[in-house]
């Protein structure tokens, strides 16, 4: 594909871990025909929407789950699980990043008897250290993020799943931004409930999230303390069983084009769009390597979405970033103590391999903006085939 200066101006490239850039199909089910939230036709439109998710999960006893849809992102469906499932229980929240630190951060606020164990931002979770904490002290529930966006961390959900078992206790996952990336087996892996959105690998605009629960794990909702009203799951759950509806109005416009995203999803093949995720990954981050440029993490700690890259010392990142938008690409800037250090990278959406190449060559031309970037003359002249005409 051969990019003129029309067809640059007319987008902007999001290489972001979302919102994304959505495909046709979905921008057009967002202007459908007006529906009542209080009828037939929602109810058809949820119901297809939870069958689809199940799939998407490929869950083998889909009887034994439910899915509901919240309209909100993804951390409303954090705090719809973390305000509803614990009580007076004893709850555990594994961390190494950002979104570790949020999960307790709510949880904090609904539940007093809240702990974490944290790890630093980026480094592996230590399975021995959690299975020694849980030996050690009292534990209910655990609680954990699979893909930790702010290091690029893929989290071993399996693993810790394993260690809930061996422990009987519960276990609850934050799958925003892996869920239609990654592999995900609520059942083997032995989660109660995960979350996600609909903005991020699904491929949707943002404003609705949900959650996959155990029908038992719902069920015992029932008895719980009500500590919110919006964000009460046992009413999202009683209101989908009892009645095909959400308990408020929902985004119906947003829940037409989620049905289209995840239709598109199905459609490709669950297996065959992790495939292309992760080999959009290993296009982008073959090509930055070439370029001379280093990782945060080990490539096989990374989750398939985005790739977190330390910005060359000399390179101011605001101006890089500006430079990049010029391009009309955006990226991300790190977080907490990565702040100015990394730049991040996503490839979900409809990014395809000319867009790679697109973004490549237009970082290439970037880099070379600035005064003493060591080594990129000799790497671009010994990687001619990365040349490419726009």
């Amino acid at each position: 594909m051969q990019y003129n200066s029309q067809n640059i101006k007319d987008r902007l490239f999001l290489f972001t871990p979302g919102p994304v850039n959505v495909a046709e199909s979905v921008r057009s089910a967002i202007c459908k025909t007006d529906i009542c939230h209080r009828e037939e036709d929602f109810e058809f439109l949820l119901l297809s929407i939870e069958k689809k998710l199940l799939k998407l999960f490929e869950i083998k006893e889909t009887d034994n789950y439910r899915a509901v849809v919240i309209t909100g992102s993804g951390t409303a469906a954090n705090e719809s699980i973390l305000s509803s499932v614990v009580g007076n229980k004893n709850i555990l929240i594994l961390s190494n990043g950002e979104f570790g630190e949020r999960l307790y951060n709510i949880s904090k606020i609904h539940n007093q008897n809240t702990s974490i164990l944290k790890f630093a931002w980026g480094e592996q979770l230590d399975l021995e250290t959690i299975d020694a904490y849980l030996k050690n002290n009292d534990v209910d529930i655990i609680s954990m993020v699979h893909h930790e966006t702010s290091s690029g961390m893929l989290n071993p959900i399996e693993q810790v799943g394993q260690l809930s078992i061996v422990h009987n206790k519960m276990f609850i996952v934050d799958c925003v931004s892996s869920a239609g990336a990654e592999p995900i087996d609520i059942e083997k892996c032995n989660i109660s409930f995960c979350s996600s959105s609909s903005s991020k690998a699904i491929g949707s605009y943002p404003g609705v999230s949900f959650v996959i629960g155990a029908k038992r794990e719902f069920e015992k909702l029932k008895d719980m303390p009500i500590k919110t009203t919006y964000l009460n799951l046992y009413k999202f759950y009683h209101f989908i069983t009892v009645y095909s509806q959400t308990p408020n109005t929902p985004a119906v416009p947003l829940l037409f084009a989620f049905e289209r995203a995840l239709l598109n999803i199905l459609e490709e093949g669950v297996g065959n769009r992790h495939k292309h995720i992760n080999m959009l990954a290993n296009l982008l981050r073959e090509g930055m390597e070439r370029l001379g440029l280093k990782f945060l993490i080990n490539r096989e700690d990374m989750c398939s979405v985005l790739t977190t890259i330390h910005i060359p010392s000399h390179v101011d990142l605001d101006v890089f970033k500006s430079k990049l938008r010029d391009k009309r690409i955006i990226i991300y800037d790190g977080k907490g103590p990565f702040s100015n250090k990394v730049f991040q990278v996503g490839n979900i959406g409809t990014l395809t391999p000319d867009d790679i190449d697109y973004f490549l060559n237009s970082l290439k031309e970037v880099l070379q903006t600035f005064e003493k970037f060591p080594f990129i003359e000799n790497i671009l002249e010994n990687n001619k085939e990365m040349e490419t005409v726009y």
